[in-house]
């Protein structure tokens, strides 16, 4: 038994020789001060707010006519929307069961990347509408439509989107004749 705690504590101490950062960090309590939280931090972390920092750059290249500039910062806004969901999905899951309010925030935290990864893809279809490619906007926004739903506004403005290109005929009308509670 001695054996093992030897080993152990050995095989510690040198994993923690292997990280100093990590370590001096811990044992600084700085894990308060923002090394810690540099994913949280908002545009350049790793987080939704990069995302929507992604999109807003999207829209400045847009209005300054770079399109394919655009292009790049709204797929690189899909990309990472796409990762945060799943990595937030797979959080979630992980918790679940053990402390509810893990999975409540990584649930939060998930529809908000959805909502951006609709935003994105929005983005972009109207991108590839701007630049007569409409065979190209059509899969973006059926994956609009399957993320929201058709009872969403992006869903909404996303099937809409697809009955102006022809790709669909049938208008949804569902939305405006649902009765008022």
């Amino acid at each position: 038994m001695r054996s093992c705690l030897s080993l152990t504590a050995l095989a510690l101490a040198a994993g923690l020789s292997l990280t100093p950062g990590v370590a001096m960090a811990q044992a600084d309590g700085a894990a308060d001060s923002g090394v810690a939280k540099v994913l949280a931090s908002g545009g350049a972390g790793f987080n939704v707010a990069a995302v929507q920092d992604l999109i807003n750059r999207g829209d400045a290249a847009v209005a300054a006519g770079n399109l394919p500039e655009a292009r790049k910062d709204y797929d690189n806004a899909r990309s990472a929307a796409k990762q945060l969901l799943a990595f937030y999905r797979d959080l979630s899951g992980a918790f679940r069961g053990l402390d509810a309010r893990i999975p409540r925030e990584m649930d939060a935290k998930g529809r908000a990347a959805l909502g951006l990864l609709a935003e994105a893809n929005l983005r972009l279809a109207a991108l590839f509408r701007r630049q007569n490619q409409p065979e190209v906007a059509v899969p973006v926004l059926v994956e609009v439509v399957r993320l929201m739903t058709p009872s969403q506004p992006q869903g909404q403005k996303a099937y809409q989107s697809l009955v102006e290109l022809g790709f669909v005929e049938t208008p949804f009308a569902a939305a405006k004749t649902a009765p008022a509670n």
